[in-house]
């Protein structure tokens, strides 16, 4: 792709795309080029939608990786080269939403007592009590941690937004211990490799092994504990409005979705009526 290609990725940086997106947009790009084997520049609406029936039918990628595709292209084509994108004729392939699977308050109790590791122990916490993502907790620093307002500031949100969540005194006071003891410095919990924070790999194996400890069998990675922190808080009774910003979600929709995993049913709701109206009243 050449100049392309580097064009592109100017343009993304400009945006504000993460590395890791970058990256995964720039690989797609080129294996559609390979595909065709000549410059994408004449290329159009009909062979891009030949490669994504390719990716599908022949491939059978899954619908989350056949997006990512498609989102690269439009960016490509619409953003990097300025073209129409015909949505009609491309539509965007419709993935399965499946409910996030949940911990109940005691096993997330158990699995946050079951670690030995004081930094382990201290991560977990941090990304229950906020209800961060996995790479939010990887990259806070020590001064994200306000302990005079209980809250954690949350730099490298989804988008680039900006945000702060809850801090709870369960997890401050883990993370005092845990400074006291490795002062980190720069990150809040720093890598193997100097100067960088700690990998998703990384967080993943702490999940895992924290699992195993508290002999939950449930699957679960360290996002679960995102999707904990939010249907807890609504079986609490917070409102959707202060969860969602808490979460970072664009769109209230999204933070819906919790309500179908809540132990809260029917039987547990009042009527409005009920606030005010004498349970035996007088007939006339």
């Amino acid at each position: 792709m050449g100049k392309l290609q580097d064009k592109m990725q100017m343009v993304m940086e400009v945006n504000g795309f993460r590395p890791q997106t970058q990256k995964a947009y720039l690989a797609c790009v080129r294996r559609f080029v390979a595909y065709y084997g000549r410059s994408p520049e004449t290329l159009g609406t009909e062979e891009i939608r030949t490669f994504l029936y390719y990716l599908i039918k022949e491939q059978q990628l899954s619908s989350g990786t056949i997006n990512q595709y498609y989102s690269a292209l439009k960016f490509f084509y619409e953003v990097t080269l300025g073209r129409p994108w015909a949505a009609i004729q491309l539509p965007r392939m419709k993935r399965p939403k499946p409910l996030p699977g949940i911990l109940s308050v005691a096993e997330v109790r158990l699995l946050l007592e079951a670690p030995l590791n004081l930094k382990h122990r201290s991560l977990l916490a941090t990304v229950y009590s906020g209800g961060l993502r996995s790479a939010e907790v990887q990259h806070l620093r020590v001064a994200d941690i306000d302990s005079e307002r209980m809250l954690i500031r949350v730099r490298q949100g989804k988008g680039q937004k900006e945000r702060y969540t809850l801090l709870s005194h369960y997890a401050l006071a883990l993370l005092r211990q845990y400074w006291q003891r490795d002062r980190p410095r720069d990150w809040l919990f720093p890598g193997q490799v100097a100067g960088r924070p700690l990998s998703p790999s990384c967080g993943l194996k702490i999940m895992q092994r924290a699992l195993r400890l508290a002999s939950i069998t449930k699957p679960a990675t360290v996002h679960t504990l995102r999707h904990c922190f939010a249907t807890h808080l609504l079986e609490m009774g917070v409102e959707l409005y202060y969860i969602k910003k808490m979460l970072g979600h664009s769109h209230v929709s999204t933070t819906a979705r919790y309500l179908h995993v809540t132990r809260r049913s029917l039987a547990d709701l009042v009527s409005p009526m009920d606030q005010w109206a004498p349970l035996e009243p007088s007939l006339v």
